[in-house]
């Protein structure tokens, strides 16, 4: 999903929510989410849209529609070993 459909989804009321996953080495991804299914961004060029803060994401959806917008810390033993972490989920906290 790219930028205009996403925009697209948001005026037509079907995104649930989007989250601003923050990875390892200061990169942010960007996904939505509908249905409970994840749908993650891509730039023109077809490539994961990377971000490089929670300010680079507001000025990119400066002009959507107001939509639930989450940062999310993953599981820092998932990135740095492959381990599964059981217990823990990642942190998800909201961004107004």
């Amino acid at each position: 999903m790219n930028l205009q459909e996403l925009n697209a989804y948001a005026i037509a009321g079907k995104v649930d929510e989007l989250n601003l996953i923050s990875m390892e080495g200061g990169i942010y991804l960007l996904e939505a989410r509908m249905h409970g299914a994840p749908y993650p961004l891509s730039d023109t060029h077809g490539h994961m849209m990377s971000l490089r803060s929670v300010e680079h994401a507001r000025e990119v959806l400066r002009s959507f529609p107001k939509l639930h917008f989450n940062l999310v810390h993953t599981v820092v033993h998932d990135e740095m070993c492959g381990l599964v972490a059981e217990i823990e989920q990642p942190l998800k906290m909201p961004i107004t």
